[in-house]
């Protein structure tokens, strides 16, 4: 066990010491207010405070960011430390790390800045480019995840006793449902208008599979579900599945939750993969929706919905998370970019989110996202063999620090034709070089 003291415990010290020494480096720890147990433990100890009170244990000089409540604007400043920028830099010659890894974690997995104004995107959502870890070039990097690695290193120096248990290298494939099928399962008004749609459009090729679709002389285009059960399974993998159930709308395409197709399609997904909800784009201004589409997608399954991802990643800071703990979800896939690929909360592994207007932390766990197909194709404009490059980068780096490497894939990305002829190959790719 490590003993941490500090003059006086908050919630956001108890937050980020748990985060760092229990999720990321798997020691259990204590934090004491007594100096005299400090000094007398001698086991691994670290001090944590403005000055060194006492000449032995591993002392660490603390921002002020952990003492204080709610939000102020500011940015932290940083420096680059053999080539890995380190947030809340110390001078204090004393310590031992020459930063403060409990203020810095707690900056970037709070989501801190996202509390504060910000110019919203065309969806009033946080921007990538808005960020800090962006704006400063590390985005691409989980940083916290380093900044654990660095504080055990260290504390073996100085205490060569502790056993650190081992971490390994996961990969969680993860697929969105927005729309589960190009042609099934509409109903007649909605499938008279969309060929409607295509004969204005002049558009013969999709009136003709339509039909071949409904007379089912050929496949969906969007059904490629088989496909992606048989590749999961190859890899031995079990797939995390995010179902949209909102009601029709500009930004919500997906067909009925009361069609027989759409309801088939859940429960057999269901007996192979995790499931959760996709809380539609148009939730995001009303509550009740998303209550109303959890318990229809419950209803499905006939089981609780614990696992949840925000449509079009319309994620609100806290407002977002709030919703989804009333509603008894218990692990959020939304942390991440849609423009850009990397650690939104500078972090590849699972945590849970500390709420800094209430001051607590939460039973919400957040599962980081690392990339996104739509990210690559639709915001990055790469091709194929680009994607593939990008993706190897980033599972390298999440590698490096034996974390969790999470993508975000849809379910027409693996059709291979169209706009997404290629794609399917950077989905094998990617299975192979995880599982290698």
């Amino acid at each position: 066990m490590i003993l941490i003291y500090c003059r006086k415990t908050t919630s956001r010290i108890s937050y980020s010491a748990g985060l760092l020494l229990k999720t990321l480096l798997g020691m259990e720890y204590q934090i004491t207010n007594d100096i005299n147990e400090f000094t007398n433990y001698h086991g691994a100890k670290i001090l944590y405070g403005n000055k060194r009170y006492v000449t032995n244990g591993f002392y660490i000089h603390a921002a002020e960011l952990l003492t204080e409540r709610g939000v102020r604007h500011f940015e932290p400043k940083h420096i680059i430390r053999d080539g890995l920028p380190v947030l809340f830099p110390s001078e204090d010659p004393h310590c031992n790390l020459g930063f403060d890894p409990f203020s810095a974690a707690f900056y970037l997995t709070s989501r801190y800045e996202e509390y504060l104004p910000f110019v919203k995107d065309r969806f009033g959502r946080f921007e990538a480019s808005e960020s800090f870890s962006s704006k400063k070039g590390f985005l691409r990097y989980p940083v916290v995840d380093h900044y654990a690695m660095i504080l055990r290193q260290s504390l073996s120096i100085v205490y060569p006793f502790i056993a650190f248990p081992p971490r390994s290298f996961q990969f969680i494939p993860t697929i969105d449902v927005d729309v589960a099928f190009a042609y099934k399962g509409r109903s007649l008004i909605r499938t008279l208008y969309g060929s409607i749609s295509s004969l204005v459009a002049l558009d013969i090729k999709s009136i003709r599979q339509r039909y071949r679709v409904l007379a089912k002389q050929e496949r969906d285009p969007f059904d490629t579900y088989d496909l992606q059960l048989s590749l999961h399974k190859t890899f031995g993998l079990k797939a995390c599945y995010f179902f949209l159930c909102g009601d029709h709308g500009p930004y919500d395409k997906n067909i009925s939750v009361s069609s027989k197709s759409f309801q088939n399609l859940v429960k057999k997904i269901g007996d192979y993969a995790t499931v959760g909800i996709h809380p539609s784009f148009s939730s995001n201004t009303d509550d009740k929706k998303v209550t109303t589409e959890i318990r229809q997608l419950a209803s499905i399954l006939n089981r609780p919905v614990e696992y949840s991802r925000q449509h079009y990643l319309m994620l609100s800071i806290p407002k977002t998370y709030r919703t989804l703990i009333q509603n008894d979800v218990l692990y959020d896939f939304s942390m991440g970019y849609a423009s850009l690929p990397g650690f939104r909360a500078g972090t590849c592994t699972p945590f849970y989110f500390y709420d800094i207007h209430k001051e607590s932390v939460t039973s919400l766990k957040v599962f980081p996202l690392t990339i996104m197909d739509g990210t690559l194709k639709d915001y990055m404009h790469l091709n194929p063999q680009q994607a593939i490059q990008i993706i190897t980068d980033l599972m390298e780096k999440v590698r490096a620090v034996n974390g969790t490497f999470i993508s975000l894939w849809h379910n027409d990305s693996f059709s291979d034709r169209g706009q997404w002829q290629g794609w399917l190959k950077v989905y094998r790719d990617m299975l192979t070089m995880a599982a290698s």
